[in-house]
């Protein structure tokens, strides 16, 4: 026993290079979650609506999903380390360009950027684990890089809350230079494994992905803008008057398919196709897909409606947002290190349908409990509930797939990991921007319909039917510059207040449902418990 434990000893590898790989998490997880809590500052910086800030969101969301497979092949081609390296400078200069950014274009501009030199960083983090760390150090670093996500999360809400409330929201950005400057210079602990000059890139295999990606993202992201079925008036065109919005969204699904026809023909031809399909050979792996893609699509449709409603509604400070989500971050941290020591008690298929129920009675709980005040006490139970839930899911879902696949193929699991995770976020993002004004303009158009105090002339100068959500004291600015008396003015103050309670609600109900639904894919996990993860459960 004394022998093999020596052995252990010796062939265990020091955690230096863990450091360069979770930092590199970080900084694209913190960059992503200070969005929200940047939320106000850029709003009232640039001047636009909170739906055009979120654009930004959605820009560095899609653009990882579009390219996230052709960075996997790229690190197989010209070696992991090397193509971290060059990422993690691109991600640099991002920075600096969304720190400067003078207009809203440019800060979308720098998103995408950033989700570029990210579409590397992401399949490059799980090979990299896979060539320094084996055996129950790999299962462990697999865990440690779901904590440095939540880490990175409860991070951004600390330090972005206190940067944005005190100084602004740029600084909160021009933390990421430093920071990737470090991570540049401890990647050289990393292990240089070269690349295979004999991978060829699948270019017709990118254009397919990439093109099915953006369209499926930018069709969710103008659905409330160009209209959800029938052509709007901001549409920029209009096809027999039907909205863009939707036909982007199917005809990226029918490329989709395309994509998937088209790498199983390469792969049968004998030529490396994009994403190597076994990732997605057994039905474990596919439910695997489907459930972090609701997980996570959930979690950003919560990260950007609640700091939505605190800042904008509340009219709040960042630090308020920080403080209101801590107890949502902190859990997801936790739970995502702790739930391994639960791998060897319950199956994936146990573990996956609990988390779902939860995060669907959370939702619910939050639904019927929330008020003005997101500090209540009811609400942060409905918040730790929501994070036990998410925590879990991700870090368990991360392992199925990791577990389920070759070595050889971790690049492969990384990129498809990054595509879901980050088409996800985009359409989560998107999808909860969208319902939520579409829930507003319905309850103020209800409310507006036969008010007696609020006649059709005040109604047309207010233009209440054709508002984002705003604070009170800013619809009161606006109707200080027309005719109305108190009473009309109180009137429109008390429409705003109660149709954004209401739009809140009823979208909360509406994600509890989704998840409800995710039970489905959670069912189809494995039902016993694979030997890696009870290695990590033990480690």
């Amino acid at each position: 026993m004394s022998t093999q434990s020596a052995t252990h000893l010796e062939t265990r590898e020091p955690w230096t290079a863990m450091i360069a790989i979770a930092l590199g998490q970080m900084i694209m997880s913190f960059n992503v979650a200070s969005l929200p809590v940047a939320l106000g500052g850029m709003v009232k910086s640039f001047g636009v609506a909170p739906t055009t800030i979120a654009t930004g969101i959605v820009a560095y969301s899609m653009i990882v999903a579009g390219f996230v497979m052709l960075g996997a092949k790229l690190i197989q081609r010209f070696g992991a380390s090397n193509m971290f390296r060059a990422a993690v400078v691109a991600f640099c200069g991002s920075q600096i360009l969304m720190t400067l950014s003078p207009t809203a274009d440019v800060m979308i501009t720098a998103q995408a950027l950033c989700g570029a030199s990210a579409a590397i960083i992401v399949p490059a983090l799980v090979a990299l684990i896979a060539e320094n760390y084996s055996g129950r150090q790999q299962a462990t670093a697999v865990g440690a890089l779901g904590s440095a996500r939540a880490a990175a999360g409860v991070l951004a809400f600390i330090i972005g809350g206190v940067l944005g409330t005190y100084l602004g929201w740029r600084p909160i950005f021009g933390i990421l230079i430093a920071v990737s400057a470090v991570v540049f210079f401890l990647s050289f602990k990393l292990k240089s494994v070269k690349g295979r000059s004999d991978v060829k890139i699948d270019g017709i295999g990118v254009i397919l992905a990439a093109s099915a990606i953006l369209l499926i993202s930018f069709g969710f992201n103008n659905l409330n803008r160009w209209g959800i079925v029938l052509s709007g008036p901001n549409a920029p065109f209009d096809l027999l008057g039907m909205s863009p919005a939707p036909i982007m969204i199917i005809l990226g699904i029918v490329l989709g398919q395309a994509f998937l026809t088209w790498t199983r023909k390469r792969a049968e031809s004998g030529k490396t196709p994009l994403l190597a399909l076994e990732v997605l050979s057994s039905p474990a792996e596919k439910a695997a897909v489907y459930a972090m893609f609701s997980v996570v699509a959930l979690e950003a449709a919560l990260n950007f409606s609640v700091p939505l409603y605190i800042q904008i509604v509340q009219g709040r400070s960042p630090i308020a947002t920080a403080i209101a989500m801590m107890p949502f971050n902190l859990t997801v941290f936790f739970t995502a290190m702790l739930i391994v020591k639960f791998y060897d008690r319950f199956t994936p298929r146990q573990i996956g349908r609990y988390a779902f129920i939860l995060c669907s009675v959370a939702l619910v709980w939050l639904a019927f409990v929330v008020r003005n005040d997101w500090s209540e006490v009811p609400v942060l139970i409905g918040l730790v509930l929501f994070g036990i839930g998410q925590g879990s899911l991700v870090t368990l879902l991360f392992n199925v797939l990791v577990t389920s696949s070759p070595k050889e193929l971790a690049g492969d699991v990384g990129s498809l990991r990054g595509t879901t995770n980050n088409l996800a976020a985009a359409v989560g993002t998107a999808v909860s921007g969208a319902l939520l004004v579409g829930l507003l303009s319905t309850a103020i158009m209800a409310k507006l319909g036969s008010n007696p105090v609020l006649p059709a002339e005040i109604q047309a100068q207010i233009n209440l039917d054709n508002i984002t959500f705003i604070s009170n004291d800013r619809l009161a600015e606006v109707m200080e510059g027309i005719s109305a008396t108190p009473e009309q003015k109180t009137e429109a103050v008390r429409i705003n207040t109660e149709a954004r309670l209401r739009s809140l609600k009823i979208g909360l109900l509406i994600m509890a449902f989704l998840a409800l639904l995710a039970i489905i894919p959670a069912g189809r996990l494995p039902n016993i418990i694979p030997e890696r993860l009870i290695k990590s459960a033990k480690k």
